[in-house]
């Protein structure tokens, strides 16, 4: 069975939900990366957009305008961008905006650990290389926000369905999944190269 969220989300929504789940998103997800985070934590200057609740998507989408009309675009890819990016601003950014849901590729560290832990809220991880599948996730773009940053770092809110999946890499209590599986590798690692040494000590 699906475990899908629908924004607004609340911390009772997050409180079951575990590093490693898959869930999907109903409702609203706005693209926000780089620029939009330092706009925001190193200018000072207020997000257009309510974010209290909601879900943000570190990605660069391809957009088209709609024939026939001015000012109405359909998405044509929104792949995920490198989360670690945000790194240094995501504890205060959500402390800011009250953002339930952070996508993106890749992981992220103690900044966002702790402010998914203080604050309750989840980073997931969309598949890379899956751009075109998730705009078949997007119903209507229905608006967007600073332009002049260009179609990667504009602010793009899309209603979806069924967005995902999405994987639970660090979850309302700050537990993140990269770095317990990173433990566990390198206990494997070490363990492995204690065996293989005896058989190639002719190569040291």
């Amino acid at each position: 069975m699906k475990k899908i969220l629908n924004t607004p989300v609340s911390d009772e929504d997050l409180k079951d939900i575990k590093i490693g789940d898959v869930i999907y998103l109903n409702g609203h997800i706005v693209t926000c990366r780089d620029v939009a985070h330092r706009r925001l934590i190193e200018l000072g200057r207020e997000l257009p957009v309510d974010l209290k609740g909601g879900a943000i998507f570190h990605a660069g989408p391809i957009v088209r305008k709609i024939e026939g009309t001015d000012d109405k675009y359909e998405m044509v890819s929104i792949g995920p961008t490198t989360s670690m990016r945000m790194e240094k601003f995501e504890k205060e950014f959500i402390e800011q905006t009250g953002v339930k849901i952070i996508v993106g590729k890749g992981g992220m560290g103690p900044n966002t650990e702790a402010g998914c832990r203080e604050h309750k809220a989840l980073h997931c991880v969309f598949p890379a290389g899956c751009a075109v599948v998730a705009a078949t996730c997007v119903e209507e773009i229905e608006s967007q926000h600073w332009m002049d940053l260009g179609m990667p770092e504009a602010l793009w809110v899309s209603r979806v369905k069924e967005f995902g999946p999405l994987i639970v890499s660090i979850d309302a209590e700050g537990n993140n999944i990269f770095e317990q599986n990173k433990i566990a590798f390198n206990e494997r690692k070490n363990a492995a190269l204690e065996a293989l040494y005896p058989k190639v000590r002719y190569i040291k």
